[in-house]
C-alpha cells in the first residue's frame, strides 16, 4: 500500500503550480488507468442540497424503516415532508464536479460512478454509467404489489388531495435526503398504491434497510475493473461506502479521497485531498483531459 498523505488545498508548497489544488500533483499519476468513482453527499452541496455530516450540515435523525412500516401517522409525516423537499430537490441542477466525472467517463478515464446519493444529478450531468447504491427520488414503489410508479405522479396525487398543505408548506427547510420538516400532520392524505391499495415508499435506501444485493454487485463490479479509486465528497460513515474501499484496499489498487472533513478512508487513502469536490474534481478534468 502506498503511504498515506493528507494535503490541504490552498496552500502552494515552492515549485508547484499556483492552479493545481495541493495534493493534485501526487495524485495524478495514481489516477493514471481507469477511475472507479464513488461520490456523497459532498458532492451535491454546491447544487444547494444539505449535507449530513459536512461543513454547514443539518442536524438530523432521519426516519427509519421500521418506523416508515410501523403506521399511518409515521406515514403521514414523512410524505408531508417528503412532497415539500422533493419540488426543491428535483430542480437542483447539477454542478462543475458532476459535470467534471461525466466527462472523464466520455473521455474514457472513469469507467463509471457509484453514489450514495438519491438526487440523480450525476444521470444529470450526462454520466452513463450510475450506480445509485441508495436508489433514486426519483421513482416511487408499492411494498405490496411492487408496482413503481414516477415520483412525478404521486407529486400530482399529494398535490390534488392537501392543497391546504401545499400552500402552507411553501419555503420549508430542505433536509439531504430531498425530506424537510413539518408541522401537524394529522390531516394529511397518504397515497396509496392505486393497484393494490398497498403502501408506496420512495425508492430509496431508508435507515435500516439494506442496499440491494444487485445494485451491490453492480458497484463492486466498478472497482474490480478499475485502476484506481476516487472518493469524492463522502465522509464514508456508511456502510456501502467502507465495503468498496476495502474491496479496492484489499485489491491494492491507489485510493484518492477528495472531502471536506476527515473521513473513514483517510488512514488507507494513498492521497487525501481537503478541499471542495467542485475545484478539485474540475482541476482533475483539466490535468487528466490537457
Amino acid at each position: 500500500m502506498l503511504p498515506s498523505m493528507s494535503l490541504t488545498t490552498g496552500v502552494v508548497p515552492a515549485g508547484r503550480s499556483a492552479d493545481a489544488p495541493a495534493g493534485l500533483e501526487q495524485a495524478l499519476p495514481l489516477l493514471d488507468g481507469r477511475i472507479a468513482v464513488l461520490t456523497g453527499a459532498g458532492i451535491s452541496t454546491d447544487s444547494g442540497i444539505p449535507d449530513y455530516r459536512g461543513r454547514g450540515s443539518v442536524p438530523r435523525t432521519p426516519m427509519t424503516i421500521q418506523q416508515f412500516v410501523s403506521g399511518v401517522p409515521f406515514r403521514q409525516r414523512y410524505w408531508a415532508g417528503s412532497y415539500l423537499g422533493w419540488a426543491r430537490f428535483v430542480a437542483a441542477e447539477p454542478n462543475v464536479g458532476h459535470v467534471a466525472l461525466a466527462d472523464l467517463e466520455a473521455a474514457g478515464r472513469v469507467n463509471g460512478v457509484v453514489t450514495q446519493n438519491v438526487d440523480g444529478l450525476h444521470a444529470k450531468a450526462g454520466s452513463r454509467r450510475v450506480v445509485e447504491v441508495h436508489g433514486s427520488v426519483h421513482r416511487v414503489l408499492c411494498l405490496d404489489c411492487g408496482q413503481t410508479f414516477a415520483r412525478s405522479s404521486i407529486a400530482a396525487r399529494i398535490e390534488a388531495a392537501n392543497g391546504w398543505f401545499v400552500e402552507r408548506g411553501a419555503g420549508a427547510a430542505l433536509n439531504p435526503d430531498g425530506d424537510a420538516d413539518v408541522g401537524d400532520v394529522t390531516d394529511f392524505v397518504v397515497p396509496d398504491c392505486t393497484v393494490c391499495g398497498g403502501v408506496l415508499k420512495p425508492d430509496v435506501v431508508f435507515f435500516g434497510e439494506f442496499v440491494p444485493t444487485e445494485r451491490f454487485v453492480e458497484a463492486s463490479a466498478l472497482v474490480r475493473n478499475a485502476d484506481a479509486m476516487l472518493v469524492a465528497g463522502s465522509s464514508l460513515a456508511v456502510n456501502s461506502g467502507i465495503r468498496l474501499l476495502e474491496q479496492a484496499r484489499r485489491r491494492r489498487i491507489p485510493i484518492v479521497v477528495v472531502n471536506r472533513g476527515a473521513t473513514k478512508g483517510d488512514k488507507v487513502a494513498a492521497v487525501k485531498i481537503e478541499g471542495g469536490t467542485s475545484e478539485i474534481l474540475s482541476a482533475l478534468r483539466a490535468h487528466l483531459l490537457g
